[in-house]
Parts: structure tokens; C-alpha cells; sequence
């Protein structure tokens, strides 16, 4: 019984993104459904932020699926209608921003901070090599050993 329900509650949470498309939204050709749904996974609904419009319930979500499809139906190729939505919505309807000047720092700094990073880890390492291998001088050994016998003495 426990594993009916565990694989109930597991089929239930895999289908619940998959209704976000409505049937009255898809496109009766297979082919531009196909493409309608690839494209739909590559736009972040503007409501969730982190969610493609093909995964999303908002409202703005199915606007922007119908959008697309309309476009679609229309001739335009992936790259027109993808344009045609960051003319109107900017660049941040994209899951994957596009590499350009506008968005260079944002593919840039995740390896920058590797290379600073690695940078960083080996000048510190040379650096610990150097402290490791400096002995005391004769003056700190004797105070040492002084501290040392004189913690003994108040011990007892």
C-alpha cells in the first residue's frame, strides 16, 4: 500500500508541470507543436522568473505560449519570433542569455573568478612554503623554553 501511494504522489508531481500547456493552445500541425514547445522551454515567464513560459500556469505565461504560436503559424522561423520578444520584453525573457556586449560580463565573470581564484590559491601556497621553513632564533628558543619551565613550576 505504502508503495502505491509513494508512486502515486510521484506520478502526480511529474505530471502537474506538463498541464501548463492548455489543449486549446496547441497547434494542430505536430511539427509546429514541436516547435512551438522547444522554443516555449528556452522563455523565462516574466511572473515566475525562473521558469520557462512552457512549465508556467501565469496567466502572461499562456499570453506569451499563444503569442508564439501565433507567430509560428504565421512563417516566422525560431530566431524571428525569439527576436520579436526580446524587442518587446528585453533580453531577460531568454533562460539562456545570448553572448553580445550587453551580456558578455555576465558569461565573463564565472571564469574570471577561476582564474583570480586559482591566482590567489597559488600565491598563497608560496607563501606558506616560506613561513613553514623559518626556524627560531636562539633568543626565542631560550624565552621558550624559560615560559615553558616556568608554566611547570606554577603547576605544582
Amino acid at each position: 500500500m505504502r508503495r502505491f501511494i509513494f508512486a502515486s504522489i510521484a506520478a502526480l508531481s511529474l505530471v502537474s508541470a506538463a498541464f501548463a500547456v492548455e489543449p486549446d493552445e496547441v497547434l494542430p500541425d505536430p511539427a509546429l507543436e514541436a516547435r512551438a514547445r522547444a522554443l516555449s522551454k528556452t522563455l523565462r515567464c516574466m511572473v515566475c522568473q525562473n521558469q520557462s513560459i512552457d512549465d508556467s500556469n501565469a496567466p502572461l505565461a499562456r499570453d506569451l505560449r499563444l503569442l508564439l504560436r501565433e507567430r509560428i503559424k504565421a512563417g516566422e522561423s525560431d530566431d524571428q519570433v525569439r527576436d520579436f520578444l526580446v524587442s518587446r520584453y528585453g533580453e531577460f525573457v531568454l533562460l539562456e542569455p545570448r553572448l553580445n556586449e550587453h551580456t558578455f560580463i555576465l558569461w565573463a565573470l564565472p571564469a574570471l573568478g577561476l582564474v583570480i581564484g586559482g591566482i590567489a590559491l597559488l600565491l598563497a601556497l608560496r607563501r606558506g612554503k616560506g613561513t613553514a621553513a623559518n626556524p627560531l632564533s636562539a633568543e626565542e628558543k631560550r624565552r621558550l623554553q624559560r615560559l615553558l619551565e616556568g608554566s611547570d613550576v606554577k603547576k605544582m
